[in-house]
């Protein structure tokens, strides 16, 4: 009676065992193709230079071939039981024990095994981490020689704008800032050469000179005074331009000092005058001498001042050059500054035809 039983309840049972063999041997392929691109990953790695690497990618691989090897035992058993009715469930079945064992004996390793992985995820993060800093450490300097905001100074108006070239670094600067109740200081510079070593030269250069600027009255004195401090220091094949313009509301002048810079630009009494270079770049001679040129300041006077990527923007063998920034002056001399270092860094891009390649940085000041 129990025979009858259960050969009357095997067609009942056959749709279930199929649907499940087919599922089981889906599960089988896939880990199938699983193993074998672990396999593969295996070969690849020296278990004599990465021994832990390649313990991990073994035990992956053990591990996938494992739910291979189960979930084919599976479909067999499924299939075997719902269309061979002679055969008793249970005993096909059993079959599944035999990856248990195999997989108790591994188990052994297992710990050591999640020891290796937790010390190789500590190892990835740490590496990550360290990318990250390595990542933002450009960002960090850029920052300090090029601030993205600057404060707010009673009468004026300051815009400004930076474009980091295809550098990691920058050797770019600009600085503003009271050098005195009745004096504000810009500055404008840029170190030769890119690299850790140019941003850190730059970065010395910049706060330097705010030092000298409130020390002396002068800025061609400040220049001479950078200039020594900066040649003390063995850099043979670094060099920096900048140009430093003072606007003292007390005397109502504007003075200025150039080392080697691209002419700055000065709009006042409805023209646009260049500020050209003043004296030789620094680090170049350590007694090198630098001079002052005074302006009378007025109302809406503006200084524009720039680094040598904007006017050496390139278009084929033609340069962007100084007439274009001149003409871009004279034609709108009421624009807000801001808004003309934007025009001006779109220009320069378009003439470029894309991104330019250098590190531009562009500063407006005006007298309101």
């Amino acid at each position: 009676m129990a025979t009858d039983r259960y050969y009357a309840e095997v067609p009942m049972r056959t749709p279930v065992l199929t649907l499940l063999g087919v599922v089981c041997l889906a599960a089988t392929l896939a880990w199938a193709r699983s193993a074998r691109q672990r396999y593969r990953i295996l070969h690849r790695i020296d278990p004599e230079e990465t021994p832990d690497a390649y313990t991990l990618a073994w035990s992956t691989f053990r591990k996938e071939l494992h739910a291979t090897a189960l979930y084919g035992l599976l479909t067999l058993a499924s299939f075997v039981t719902a269309f061979i009715n002679t055969v008793d469930a249970p005993v096909v079945f059993a079959l599944v024990a035999i990856p248990a064992l195999v997989s108790t004996s591994w188990a052994r390793n297992a710990v050591r095994e999640a020891r290796m992985a937790r010390k190789s995820i500590d190892v990835e993060r740490r590496a990550q981490e360290a990318l990250a800093q390595e990542d933002l450490a450009p960002k960090a300097w850029a920052a300090r020689l090029a601030p993205e905001e600057l404060p707010e100074f009673t009468g004026f108006d300051v815009g400004r704008v930076y474009q980091a070239g295809t550098g990691l670094m920058a050797g770019d600067f600009f600085d503003v800032f009271r050098a005195a109740p009745t004096r504000l200081a810009a500055v404008i510079g840029d170190v030769s050469g890119q690299g850790i070593e140019s941003s850190i030269t730059a970065f010395q250069a910049k706060y330097l000179l705010r030092t000298f600027l409130r020390q002396f009255r002068d800025p061609a004195q400040s220049l001479e005074e950078l200039n020594r401090q900066m040649s003390s220091v063995d850099r043979s094949e670094e060099f920096i331009s900048l140009v430093v313009v003072v606007f003292d509301t007390e005397a109502e002048t504007l003075r200025y000092a150039s080392a080697g810079h691209p002419a700055a630009f000065l709009w006042h009494e409805r023209e646009v005058r260049p500020l050209r270079s003043t004296g030789p770049l620094l680090m170049l001679d350590p007694e090198g001498h630098f001079f002052s040129r005074e302006i009378p300041l007025a109302r809406d006077d503006m200084a524009v001042m720039y680094t040598d990527g904007l006017v050496e923007a390139r278009r084929g063998d033609e340069e962007f050059g100084e007439d274009r920034i001149g003409d871009a002056i004279r034609r709108n001399p009421g624009i807000v500054p801001d808004v003309l270092c934007k025009q001006l860094l779109d220009s320069a891009n378009d003439f470029h035809q894309g991104i330019l390649d250098d590190d531009v940085a562009i500063l407006a000041i005006r007298k309101t």
